[in-house]
């Protein structure tokens, strides 16, 4: 299931255009030497890598709690099931309920200091400024997170969020270099394509917790639970 991690990226990516574009388009970089520039904007992405990494890495933790209580196979049914009703459910109708209010002031110090990166060039400030921008509340982010969890082990949750971390950069990286502002014309487009690949996944995610024995899909139930009894072939 790592790869649905990239998949999932390059869909919200979609989403990130429109949220995370003005701070990406805001970068500190140069503009004169393309080199240097590539180079800024990496720094700048390994920072959100770097944070999309710690979160999987804190989710895999519960996921691997899941997987020796033997729900792993449970959990990713919810995870699937989640993904789908943050598809359906409008956004005006999720935005009611800030899910972020319980660490407000934690958030609050990380838009703090992400302002404050931006009056420097320097690579430490670009990674910054990545690193605060993977912390920000975001719904793509969230769903990401229950991804990681649904792998049921520390490493596997990280290395999810990583992948997915990848899949965000082509079409940011895009936006960064060619568009000047968030006025585009292709954007509405893409946006209604989201809903639609987000059900797939939560589909995909569903069909693995049923074990159906599909290699790569839907691993049998004996790869799914830990068992007291050896099974052999």
């Amino acid at each position: 299931m790592l790869y649905s991690a990239l998949i999932f990226g390059f869909i919200s990516s979609l989403h990130c255009v429109g949220m995370c574009g003005p701070i990406a388009m805001m970068l500190p970089i140069d503009q004169n030497n393309s080199f240097k520039k590539w180079i800024q904007i990496a720094t700048y992405q390994l920072g959100r890598v770097v944070a999309y990494a710690s979160l999987g890495l804190l989710f895999g933790v519960l996921g691997s709690g899941f997987f020796f209580a033997g729900f792993q196979q449970q959990l990713s049914i919810l995870v699937g099931v989640l993904m789908i009703l943050i598809a359906i459910i409008p956004e005006k109708k999720l935005a009611q309920y800030n899910f972020s209010k319980p660490i407000y002031k934690l958030i609050s110090t990380v838009k703090t200091q992400l302002g404050l990166q931006f009056k420097n060039k320097s690579y430490k400030s670009l990674f910054l400024i990545g690193l605060f921008n993977g912390y920000l509340p975001c719904g793509m982010v969230y769903v990401a997170l229950f991804g990681a969890m649904a792998m049921n082990h520390v490493f596997l949750g990280s290395l999810y969020m990583i992948l997915f971390g990848l899949g965000t950069i082509p079409l940011m990286a895009v936006v960064v270099n060619f568009f000047k502002s968030t006025s585009f014309t292709f954007y509405a487009k893409f946006q209604k394509a989201i809903p639609v690949l987000m059900i797939l996944m939560g589909i995909l995610f569903i069909v693995r917790g049923f074990g159906l024995n599909i290699p790569y899909v839907s691993p049998s139930s004996m790869n799914l639970h830990i068992q007291s009894k050896v099974n052999c072939h």
